[in-house]
């Protein structure tokens, strides 16, 4: 696919690196000149990924999250966030609102806050070797 700028980024599974992961890709979509509401989905959005790869990836190790960003055609903030950890069994389970594998402080609406705020949203898992996070966001253009 084509796509007119993109960013990479590999860091630790330490909660430290979750704001940095949703500041990052705030100033990447600043290039689209998204509205400070898109703005604020999409940072929430890679928030909930990026924490759902410390949280449930890696619930005993440090492990590596890689993050892709890309500007597609028609605006399109095209984002996917992966980890090599534990995987996901069932992930129809895993997006139902309430579940979570993280213990009773989670409230287990992660993908349905990434879902809800993105465009478009994918999910592929295997356990024992990590999930891939597949989100995409069309800005709208301003007047």
């Amino acid at each position: 696919m084509k796509f007119d700028n993109y960013m990479i980024l590999d860091f630790p599974s330490k909660s430290s690196n979750e704001a940095f992961a949703r500041s990052a890709v705030a100033c990447f979509a600043a290039q689209l000149d998204p509205t400070l509401e898109e703005l604020g989905d999409i940072r929430t959005a890679v928030s909930e990924a990026v924490t759902n790869c410390i949280v449930h990836a890696y619930p005993d190790k440090l492990g590596n999250i890689t993050l892709r960003c890309r500007i597609l055609k028609d605006n399109v903030l095209d984002i996917v966030i992966k980890d090599r950890g534990v995987g996901i069994a069932d992930i129809e389970q895993a997006k139902r609102p309430s579940f979570t594998t993280g213990g009773s402080d989670r409230s287990g609406m992660g993908f349905t806050i990434m879902e809800s705020f993105m465009t478009n949203l994918e999910i592929t898992s295997t356990p024992g070797k990590g999930t891939t996070i597949h989100m995409r966001r069309r800005i709208q253009r301003r007047q």
